[in-house]
């Protein structure tokens, strides 16, 4: 029932007031029930976050990585948001007990009057509120330290002291970021305190802008002065750190990007500048404290005054004339003293001060090169099968079935035969959802859900068609490698979640009989037979099927998180991860081996480098996942110093302690303990597959373009800086990976599993120096590094220009192009090279993708060696050409100072060109019959090519033998077609990643 109110003036009831638009009790009991049931959907789905991330970790068994990060979230959150909203709520309040009783009688003041009239009865509400924001902003940035705090608690010496101040590194690595973080917070806090306080004076009368009298109450005064006094004085320490912090300062410095360290005129004049600053600011900091009683602005704004004008001029002119009247003119004699500091901190922080550095002729020292052929077996195993360019060959030839799948690039590692260890392209058959028959969610998460083998083939050897001699093959996978667990949940390749081990049966493999079907029996993932967990789960992936679908049940566990780099860094936040993560078969078992890294940026006198840039490479710029995980990380100090393994069945986690040494890895582990095992739990057949990381020794190799120099003046002339070539076998510009090559450097005595890489001087293509680290994990020499230094008074041949004299061949550019002929494509593999008595032998595989056959197969090998270039069949003939092993009975040695052999002239003799034709017509065959899909027409077209092309060769060598001999007779009736196939005990060759240079 309506009812009457009076107006505001008392006067005499105007009449019926009626409700407008008040909702009726039902619509105002929709609206709270749906207002509730919304707060309760998004309390749940933050719930379910936590909640599932709090079970994926505990089903891993790194629980304790979850609970000690969110507790130490959550102190930072509260002890410093806490801290920010007593300051600000209480100099608020300050402000507003310290306001004058009275206002002036002013426009300006009757206009606040408004205002504090509108929020008077709000004052409580207002202050808790602004409190709450800045301390939900504040504590939700301290939250963010949780590293920078753990690292600080918990640091523990390095052992090392810097040059400047004589303190140890970990007062840099572990203390003063935390110390700057306090005295950032510090700043702020006082910053918002100001702004709050001054407000809260102006709108209560303490400070006026526009009324008679003065500008500031005695008591608005005291209090702003007070809290600027803070902010000096916390500027005051920060002078101070300053000082500690110009050991870690970087610079630009013509020497190198991304200096870091003092210079001359960082201890000379910013060094002292730091400390008289420091002075003056805390002299201005007493003056500002001292308004208390003086009740004048008066001093501390001429000390505030004083203060900045010194900052001018002895913290920017004094320096800045340092520089152009001492430095400049003598820079070198100044700077030496630091440029050492800076070569010799740098070395230590990226372990590279132990780099042997040799000198190195870049000519054979044997006159009689047929000397050498034997000599080559001996020097390195040379690895034809390229595992970046061969993974079409295993998809075509392995794949088995449309959802599976190998990685783009392929891995290498090596596998005892017969006691001795061969070098293996590696790969597993992984599941690829792109390619079932038919998607939807059940097929894409319960039927298909893991791989399935291990496919691999010697790194050294081909079959007669070109293709890999398999060592593990076929579906289940058989071979050398035993018997193992196959199945693979955990991969490269596996990005999304799974449900398996219920009602619903998944798809293991086909065979001729049909589909086996399999459930999952393991304990990775997260149970779902738990009500809570599915509707948790339902949540936090979206998908509500999970919640209600009868193809869950007891026994069900759901997979995710299924990457082992995405693996080994959740349960491991502190650790940056290698890029390639690689299989091996250990113990029975699938495991993913990760490569991870401890890393800081606060090294003083370290130069930094940003890890994307450093480890990028031609490998990385067409495979995003194979780059460094935190790529845009800067860091002057870096350890391999865990190894990690996942399991590929189970998703089992193992994180291995690497570098006992290591003072970041000490300090984490104390943050985290039992999270990481003793290195003496590594098994002797795990250790046989761990190998020195590729993103580690890219980021020494970039190092060492200017820090294989030890001496200051060299250093800074820039006249010994290297560069790390672009990749010759393609033309994306980017630099050379680094290869897995088992070699011998001039210093061992036998092969060794090594990476390598090549150097060429800063803007030329001629080589400057060979580098290799022993990759074998386990032996006395692992890590160690050496680098072969060519000569600068002559030129030596680089990768590029290798490259380029492959391709200027006249023979080798008519071979390339009947090739090339029809629609095929040839592609170039890794240019591998390897050191070999005072020279350097460059060995090349060169592949081809022909017509409708839409995988690489081998077909020529390109080997250089002093000048002498071969185009064969099969690496044993172009190394037989090369050094003309086969003609060294018919011929002479050479002539004194005559160190090649001269290519067979472009022939007209008609029997060549005639053969050339008949090359032609069965390559031009072969393509027709892959357009008809007639593989057997197809390997005929190609045994008529091969004859051809041999009959081309020998009527050319016996033209050039009846011309006069010199060059032997380069073909003799050994090297036919069924000898393409090299001798795996004959002619072991090569590694693994590549051959280092591909440069």
């Amino acid at each position: 029932m309506a009812f009457q109110m009076p107006d505001r003036g008392g006067g005499p009831p105007t009449g019926p007031r009626i409700r407008v638009g008040r909702p009726s009790r039902r619509v105002r009991t929709l609206l709270l029930t749906l207002g509730v049931l919304a707060v309760l959907a998004m309390a749940f789905t933050m719930f379910a976050g936590f909640w599932t991330d709090w079970l994926w970790y505990r089903s891993v068994h790194y629980s304790s990585v979850f609970t000690t990060t969110l507790w130490t979230k959550i102190g930072l959150f509260f002890v410093f948001g806490l801290l920010m909203a007593l300051a600000v709520g209480f100099n608020i309040w300050l402000a507003h007990r310290l306001r004058p009783p009275l206002s002036a009688m002013s426009m300006e003041q009757q206009n606040l009057d408004r205002y504090r009239m509108g929020i008077a009865p709000y004052k409580k509400w207002l202050l808790l509120g602004i409190t709450a924001l800045v301390g939900l902003i504040a504590g939700a940035s301290a939250s963010g330290q949780w590293r920078t705090w753990l690292m600080w608690v918990n640091g523990v010496p390095f052992g090392q002291k810097d040059p400047q101040f004589k303190l140890d590194v970990a007062f840099y690595a572990f203390d003063l970021p935390w110390y700057r973080f306090l005295l950032g917070f510090g700043f702020a806090a006082v910053i918002i305190s100001v702004i709050a306080a001054a407000l809260t004076h102006y709108l209560y009368g303490g400070l006026r802008v526009t009324s008679p009298g003065a500008r500031a109450t005695a008591a608005a005064t005291g209090h702003l002065s007070v809290l600027i006094g803070v902010f000096v004085a916390l500027k005051a320490v920060a002078y101070w750190l300053d000082r500690y912090g110009l050991a870690v300062k970087s610079s630009d410095f013509k020497a190198t990007d991304n200096w870091t360290g003092l210079r001359y005129v960082d201890a000379n004049a910013y060094l002292p500048a730091k400390t008289i600053l420091f002075c003056i600011a805390v002299i201005c900091a007493l003056l500002f404290f001292a308004t208390l009683w003086r009740r004048t602005w008066q001093l501390p704004v001429i000390g505030f005054g004083l203060m900045v004008l010194s900052a001018i001029l002895i913290g920017g002119l004094y320096p800045a004339l340092v520089q152009k009247f001492q430095v400049q003119p003598n820079e070198q004699a100044k700077e030496a003293p630091y440029v050492e500091k800076n070569l010799a901190a740098t070395r230590e922080a990226y372990d590279i001060q132990g780099t042997q550095v040799t000198e190195y002729p870049g000519k054979s020292q044997t006159k009689d090169k047929t000397k050498l052929r034997d000599d080559v077996d001996a020097a390195a195993s040379v690895r034809i099968m390229d595992p970046n360019v061969i993974s079409p060959t295993f998809q075509q030839l392995q794949q088995m079935r449309n959802y599976y799948a190998f990685p783009t690039n392929l891995d290498v590692d090596r596998y005892a035969k017969d006691g001795k260890d061969q070098d293996t392209v590696i790969g597993l058959r992984e599941l690829n959802l792109a390619g079932i028959p038919k998607k939807n969610w059940i097929n894409n998460h319960f039927r298909y859900t893991h791989g399935y083998g291990v496919v691999a083939a010697k790194g050294t050897q081909v079959d007669s068609e070109g293709r890999p001699v398999f060592t593990e093959s076929n579906l289940p996978s058989e071979g050398d490698l035993g018997k193992y667990e196959q199945r693979i949940y955990y991969g490269e390749k596996t990005t999304t979640y799974s449900i398996v081990g219920g009602p619903q049966k998944e798809i293991d493999y086909s065979d001729d009989t049909g589909e086996k079907t399999f459930s999952y029996k393991g304990d990775g993932g997260v149970d779902l037979s738990n009500p809570i967990n599915r509707a948790a789960y339902a949540a936090a992936f979206s998908e509500p099927q999970i919640l209600y679908s009868g193809a869950i049940g007891d026994g069900s566990r759901i997979l995710y998180n299924r990457t082992p780099k995405e693996r080994v860094e959740a349960v491991a936040p502190w650790l940056t991860i290698d890029g390639d993560a690689y299989p091996a078969v250990v113990d029975g078992r699938i495991q993913w081996i990760v490569d991870a890294y401890t890393t800081t940026n606060g090294y003083p006198y370290a130069s930094r480098t940003t890890l994307g840039d450093t480890t990028a490479d031609s490998l990385t710029a067409n495979n995003n996942s194979r780059a460094v995980v935190a790529q845009q990380n800067q860091v002057n100090y870096i350890r391999n110093s865990v190894k990690a393994t996942v399991d590929a069945y189970s998703g089992d986690v193992k994180l291995y302690e690497w570098d006992t040494d290591d003072p970041v890895l000490k300090t984490w582990k104390k943050a985290f303990p039992g999270t990481v095992k003793d290195k003496s739990e590594i098994s002797s057949e795990l250790m046989a597959h761990l190998r020195y990381p590729q993103d580690l020794f890219k980021v020494q190799r970039e190092l060492l373009t200017r820090y294989h120099v030890k001496d200051a003046n060299t250093f800074l002339s820039g006249s010994e800086v290297w560069q790390v070539p672009d990749d010759p076998t393609n033309k994306s510009g980017d630099a050379v990976p680094p290869y897995y090559l088992s070699m011998k450097m001039p210093d061992q005595d036998a092969q060794a599993f090594s990476l390598t890489t090549t150097f060429t001087p800063n803007g030329r293509d001629n080589l400057s120096a060979f580098m290799a680290v022993d990759a074998e994990a386990g032996t006395s020499d692992y890590g160690k590094i050496r680098i072969l230094k060519l000569p600068t008074s002559t030129t030596v041949d680089g990768p590029k220009q290798v490259q380029s004299q492959f391709n200027s061949e006249q023979d080798i550019a008519e071979s390339i192009r009947l090739l090339r002929g029809g629609d095929s494509e040839v592609e170039y593999g890794n240019l591998l090279t390897v050191p070999l008595d005072g020279g350097l032998l460059y060995v090349e595989p060169v592949y081809v993708r022909g017509g409708d056959l839409k995988y690489p197969l081998l077909r020529k090998v390109l080997v250089s060696y002093g000048g002498n270039t071969a185009f064969e069949n099969t690496l044993d003939a172009a190394l037989n050409k090369v050094f003309g092993a086969q003609a060294a009975e018919n011929e002479q040695p050479p002539d004194e100072g005559d160190d090649t052999t001269e290519p067979p002239p472009t022939s007209t003799n008609p029997t060549v060109r005639e053969a050339l034709s008949d090359a032609q017509k069965a390559f031009d065959a072969g393509q027709k019959a892959l357009e008809q899909k007639d593989l057997a027409a197809y390997a005929e077209a190609q045994k008529d090519l091969e004859e051809a092309l041999q009959r081309a060769e020998d009527a050319q060598a016996k033209a050039d033998q009846s011309a006069g001999g010199k060059n032997g007779d380069d073909k003799n009736s050994g090297d036919k077609a069924g000898d393409d196939k090299a001798s795996p005990d004959a002619t072991p060759t090569g590694d693994a990643g590549g051959g280092s240079d591909t440069g």
